[in-house]
């Protein structure tokens, strides 16, 4: 994954972290477990226990995440004959990440602390087709509005997380041509928005952003995350870790052909799942549109073999039972055709209309805590 500060140059922010500090293999793996250890916390040695780590190279480590501000004391376990042990636990108000989802025609802000608690929220309407000068005026004030919140502790912001629709180079944070609006085609967003923002940004495909939070939250083995808003897209995990492919494209699910020569599509191409299914949404046919996003969800699950899809965005949102339903129907009858079995399970995801906001959150926080995501 880029790295938090990549083009930024950057190397403290916030409250004293220090960034080069915390890519320590070592430092994450300890602030990963008194993550999850939550305000119960963990002493040292079951820290150098859980690690392997010797008690001394702990003792060091977490003596500089206090001095950070990361660590702090949280009482003494209770005595089992020796002397009682001292309790770690993570701060999480010592850091925090703003996620933004810049859809076609809204911006969603979330501010999270250390632990991907949202602290802060804010929703405003946007036009993608504005042009950047346009669209970063709307960012740069939602973006201040929400770390207004935070007062005093503003410092704290580690960066920002961008999740936006496809395609575009994760890796470099530059777009490629949007679906429907060209004129983005080669724009150094990250770069740009770092620069207006003053804070490190990472930029990433809202699909992936989600399906790193769904991950991140809990969701495990292979997945994908189809994402029906404005648009349709995927965004896969496979091997415990967002698949994005050699040149950070994988997911472009909405552009696969399932009719020659079917309605036109913004993409260029001709028959597109995500024209039939915009299509069909357009004219209040919502049971064609599950079904037709079933058939495509069924061609990625006979290419990758995956063990769930999970529906997500604001059109599944606003008749989801209808959307699982369907979606589920069709891969239903594959199951029963191919004599596989079990037919791959279908639900809604988690997160509801702020997770991709919250998946961009992640993309800040994942490097912290030492967790590989792709």
């Amino acid at each position: 994954m880029t790295g938090i500060g990549a083009g930024s140059g950057a190397t403290r922010v916030g409250g004293g972290v220090n960034l080069l500090a915390l890519r320590s293999h070592n430092a994450a793996l300890l602030l990963d477990l008194l993550r999850r250890a939550g305000r119960t916390g963990m002493s040292r040695l079951e820290l150098a226990e859980r690690t392997g780590l010797t008690p001394q190279a702990v003792s060091k480590i977490t003596g500089r995440l206090r001095e950070d501000g990361l660590v702090t004391e949280a009482g003494r376990q209770a005595s089992t004959g020796g002397k009682p042990r001292t309790v770690l636990r993570l701060v999480p108000e010592a850091g925090h990440a703003v996620g933004l989802h810049l859809d076609r025609d809204e911006l969603r802000v979330v501010l999270v602390d250390l632990t991907g608690a949202v602290v802060g929220e804010r929703c405003a309407p946007l036009d993608l087709g504005a042009g950047a000068d346009a669209v970063f005026d709307v960012v740069v004030a939602e973006f201040g509005e929400v770390v207004a919140g935070l007062g005093s502790a503003a410092s704290t912001v580690l960066g920002v997380g961008v999740a936006m629709p496809g395609p575009l180079d994760h890796t470099h944070g530059v777009l490629h041509r949007v679906t429907g609006f060209p004129e983005w085609d080669g724009f150094p967003l990250r770069d740009a928005l770092a620069r207006r923002l003053g804070v490190p940004v990472v930029l990433d495909k809202d699909t992936n952003a989600a399906a790193l939070g769904l991950a991140v939250g809990g969701e495990a083995g292979a997945f994908a995350y189809l994402h029906l808003g404005t648009g349709l897209g995927a965004g896969l995990v496979l091997g415990g870790a967002v698949h994005r492919g050699s040149r950070t494209g994988a997911g472009e699910f909405g552009h696969q052909v399932i009719q020659l020569d079917g309605p036109p599509c913004s993409c260029g191409n001709r028959g597109c799942v995500e024209a039939l299914c915009l299509a069909a949404v357009a004219r209040g046919d919502v049971d064609e549109a599950a079904r037709v996003l079933g058939e495509g969800a069924a061609n990625l699950v006979g290419l990758l073999d995956i063990d769930l899809v999970l529906l997500g965005g604001r059109t599944v949102a606003a008749e989801s039972a209808r959307f699982v339903r369907g979606v589920g129907a069709v891969l239903d009858a594959r199951a029963r055709r191919e004599g596989v079995g079990m037919p791959v399970p279908v639900r809604v995801a988690s997160g509801g209309v702020r997770g991709v906001a919250e998946g961009a959150a992640q993309l800040l926080l994942v490097p912290l805590f030492g967790r590989a995501e792709g």
